[in-house]
């Protein structure tokens, strides 16, 4: 336990680590357009006209004038040019801001991604390497890009930001808010201030509404707080000031054996949900907590579990008395409010001991405690004998005690000729610290007692009875046996600590293997392994680890090994994992099962589970082990998502190089066969005007079509590089459906073409070329697959809130839940109109641009007649006007 008066060792190195490192200072935003630029941009002004060296790193000024003025009076160190898919990508050169090494670097936008090809894949890694260099950094972020908080503001933004910054930078910055109320952010969109007109208007009906602004400025403040707050915490540890320096609240709650601690718990956690507060669980170990009965540390553990998942720190802290490691922890953790139940304790107990709440609200200080009254009338009683038994400790220690007694009595007999009878006296201190720092404090008063029965016997006169003469003995007697009491105190009071001290070095030391072997592991294999090894090593018991699969729980690692588990088994396994819980014997849930199954938990969910067994087929765990699991779950639960997040992110990186090499060849393909396709193309021209032959009209067939495939092959690569510039104009879909019919007249032969749009469809605002290539792909696809002879449909038709524009042909259709795979890259589907000659892109391309200018497109299977259905739907924020085409033009 940390003394609050003395330097926290961690938070002190800490601050030292810094030393020689950059300082970064992050200004942070609710949303785009708050000002967080151009309030970098003003501070480095501040800082330059002050005399420091302030370069401008990177700074995108998204077209703002008074930002690019701001720009314009610094010293800019040009981008770095990245070639990618064809394009030439601008990039902060950290190379040239190292070799320029000013006082301070204004990087804009942390969270972004650079280009493939660059040193770092984010420019916060960057900026990290500045910071080594001893560079002072100012950037920006917005709330949106914290990592931590990118699945909430996804929540309800219904946009999930891909860019993100782990927490850890914010943690080692000086953060600055630069914050706007929502009204004014939104009058600065309308404005032209943020985003273009066109984008501006399609931003407030979505990300920028007042409700998300919001939302989004208090998550913004309350996660600048936090950091300031783990800041302050750091500075006052690493120089041991006292005081609580809380501009927040910090909960914490003193947890028990008791019945009624779990109680506490959920209190503990509706105040802190109520604070928006951060809280913990302890529970202050003593020398009590030795005679503990298996029932009461069976219900202390479940007490800590249920604190750990509703997302308490949770802490067990040896201390001399409740009050002692109470007092100590909150002043650590700078604790600003304190939960504590008030037990049914009788006057007798409480005149014995003392009341631990009474104590607490005298001498803790300004930290508020809440008192909540505890029902302990459930307390086991039978567990109260059974502690009690405990307590006086064994026969064979109170019969050592007294063979030490006689020895001592014996020794005294040789004596008593030689030495004074006060120091005869002194002999019987010997059994009595050895009965008390052997057996306990009762044995030692035992001792006590009987040493000055033995004194007073043996060797004050009138020997061989227990009567005294001489008043003088008799206080001789009585300071013996006082004496005697205060030394086994004391001597009862050291072993307690010493016995809680080795228990918890025990603990660490068993943690701390446990550490090594599962960070030592290489693969998923060999740390599934290293857990159940060591996990059996530690408990003493079989272990088994499942991970789940659509078959159930599969059984992955065993010690000693297992071939398979029984159905009662699996059962509570998949309980366990379905509900986050323990199950199976030693829990209140399928205790048919000889194993007990305990979930590895983390922030994704649970990861797999955990089996423990006896050979004997008792209860897998005694109860003082249950805090031990808990801690090695924790670690096992922590090395199993840092064993997961590394196979991902190593399978991310495959994907990313596979799809990086197949754009790349993509590209090459379709610009290699380009300009061979054009002269044939040109010559067969010619020669059919020369000579017109069947032969003639084939060769240009086939060549227009390979020309189409070079075609899909570059659109793709572009859909797949996100390389579509958008040219939104209005567009009328009749000329729009006419031109592609027009352009697809040779695939469409043997069809007819009936068009079927309906009068009052409106203009709509799209891009005429994009939305030409996907009426192609679709009249193409519908050409070819459709049964010969049979007509192809498009229709169009206006609903409440969009427009859907349809091509339906008539043929074997699409097989049930293949209606989304069909718009995968290459995926050509089997046992349906599907399987014909093609390259699988021509759907994939219609997806990737319909979805670039904000369009759906979906699949179906016709019925009456047989075919399939390929719908366009434009949203009713596309749409031009509600009056028709006739009025508009």
């Amino acid at each position: 336990m940390n003394d609050p008066d003395r330097r926290d060792p961690e938070a002190f190195l800490r601050q030292a680590a810094q030393e020689g490192r950059g300082r970064l200072k992050i200004f942070l935003g609710a949303a785009p357009g708050v000002g967080k630029t151009y309030e970098m941009l003003t501070d480095g002004m501040q800082r330059r006209r002050a005399g420091i060296d302030v370069v401008v790193g990177v700074v995108e000024t998204h077209g703002r004038k008074e930002t690019e003025a701001l720009v314009q009076g610094h010293e800019v160190i040009p981008r770095q040019h990245v070639d990618h898919q064809g394009h030439r990508l601008g990039e902060m050169d950290i190379d040239a801001i190292l070799a320029r090494r000013p006082q301070l670097a204004l990087v804009d936008e942390l969270a972004h991604s650079n280009a493939p090809g660059s040193r770092h894949p984010k420019r916060y890694q960057d900026v990290e390497e500045l910071l080594d260099a001893g560079i002072d950094v100012y950037s920006t972020v917005n709330i949106q890009h914290i990592e931590s908080l990118n699945d909430v503001v996804a929540s309800f933004t219904r946009v999930r930001v891909r860019e993100t910054v782990p927490d850890s930078i914010l943690e080692m910055a000086e953060i600055e808010m630069v914050d706007i109320p929502p009204d004014e952010l939104i009058e600065r969109l309308k404005e032209g201030k943020v985003y273009i007109p066109q984008e501006a208007t399609r931003a407030l009906g979505h990300f920028f509404s007042k409700s998300n602004l919001t939302a989004l400025r208090e998550m913004a403040l309350r996660r600048a707080a936090q950091a300031v707050d783990a800041q302050m915490l750091d500075y006052v540890r690493a120089h041991a000031l006292a005081g609580s320096f809380a501009a927040g609240e910090r909960i914490l709650v003193a947890i028990s054996e008791l019945p009624s601690a779990p109680g506490l718990v959920r209190a503990a956690k509706r105040l802190a949900d109520a604070l928006k507060a951060p809280w913990s669980a302890v529970h202050i170990e003593t020398q009590r907590s030795l005679t503990l009965s298996e029932a009461e540390r069976a219900q202390l553990a479940d007490t800590m579990a249920l604190a750990s998942r509703l997302g308490a720190t949770t802490a067990t802290i040896a201390a001399p008395s409740v009050i002692d490691g109470l007092r100590h922890y909150v002043a650590d953790a700078r604790a600003t409010q304190i939960v504590i139940g008030k037990s049914a304790r009788s006057w007798w107990f409480e005149l014995r001991h003392g009341s631990v709440v009474d104590a607490l609200v005298r001498g803790i200080g300004d930290v508020a405690v809440h008192v909540l009254p505890g029902d302990d009338t459930a307390r086991a009683r039978p567990a109260t004998s059974g502690r009690n038994a405990r307590q006086w400790g064994k026969p064979a220690d109170y019969l050592w005690s007294t063979l030490m007694i006689a020895a001592m009595t014996a020794l005294g007999r040789l004596l008593v000729e030689t030495i004074d009878l006060g120091n005869i006296a002194l002999l019987y201190l010997v059994p009595v610290m050895f009965a008390a720092a052997s057996f306990g404090l009762r044995a030692g008063l035992f001792a006590g007692l009987l040493s000055s029965l033995a004194y007073n016997f043996f060797f004050l006169p009138p020997t061989g009875t227990l009567t005294v003469n001489n008043p003088e003995n008799v206080v001789s007697i009585l300071v013996l046996l006082g004496v005697a009491i205060v030394t086994s105190q004391f001597a009862a009071r050291v072993r307690a600590q010493a016995d809680l001290a080795q228990s918890s070095a025990r603990q660490n030391a068993a943690l701390a293997g446990f550490s090594r072997q599962i960070t030592a592991s290489a693969s998923r294999e060999e740390l599934m392994h290293a857990i159940c090894a060591e996990v059996s090593r530690l408990l003493s018991v079989r272990t088994v680890l499942l991970l789940p699969s659509p078959d159930g729980p599969q059984l992955r690692a065993a010690v000693p090994p297992e071939d398979r588990l029984e159905q009662i088994e699996k059962a509570a396994a998949q309980w366990a994992m379905d509900n986050e819980q323990p199950a199976g014997r030693g829990s209140s849930t399928l205790t048919a099962s000889d194993w007990l199954f305990h979930p590895l938990r983390t922030t994704r969910g649970v990861l797999g589970v955990l089996g423990l067994a006896r050979e004997d087929a008792g209860q897998p765990l005694r109860s003082d082990q249950i805090p031990l699991l808990m801690s090695l779950l924790d670690q096992a639960s922590i090395a199993f998502d840092r064993m997961a997040l590394e196979e991902e992110m190593l399978d991310a990186r495959q994907i990313f190089e596979r799809d990086r090499l197949r754009s790349a060849l993509l590209s090459s393909v379709g610009h290699d066969l380009r300009t061979p396709l054009t002269t044939i193309l040109s010559a067969t021209h010619e020669l059919k005007r020369q000579c017109p032959s069947d032969l003639l009209d084939t060769v240009d067939a086939e060549a227009r079509r390979l020309n189409r495939f070079v075609a899909n092959l570059l659109d793709m690569a572009r859909v797949e590089a996100g390389a579509l510039p958008l040219k939104v104009e209005p567009t009328d879909l009749f000329d729009a459906v006419a031109g592609a019919v027009q352009d697809t007249r040779q695939s469409l032969l043997g069809h007819k073409v009936d068009v079927d749009i309906s009068p009052d469809i409106p203009l709509v605002r799209v891009d005429p070329t994009l939305l030409h290539h996907c009426l192609i792909n679709l009249l193409d696809n519908a050409g070819r697959y459709a049964d010969p002879g049979t007509p192809v449909l498009i229709r169009g038709r206006r609903l409440p809130d969009a427009i859907a524009l349809s091509v339906l042909d008539e043929g074997p259709g699409i097989p049930p839940g293949a209606e989304a795979r069909i718009f995968d890259t290459f995926t050509r589907l089997e046992g349906s109109d599907r399987v014909k000659h093609g390259t699988g892109l021509g759907l994939a391309i219609v997806k990737g641009f319909a979805e670039a200018m904000g369009l759906r497109v979906a699949a179906a299977s016709r019925t009456d007649p047989v075919g399939a259905c390929f719908t366009i739907t434009i949203p009713q924020s596309c749409i031009l006007s509600d009056l028709p085409r006739e009025d508009l033009l």
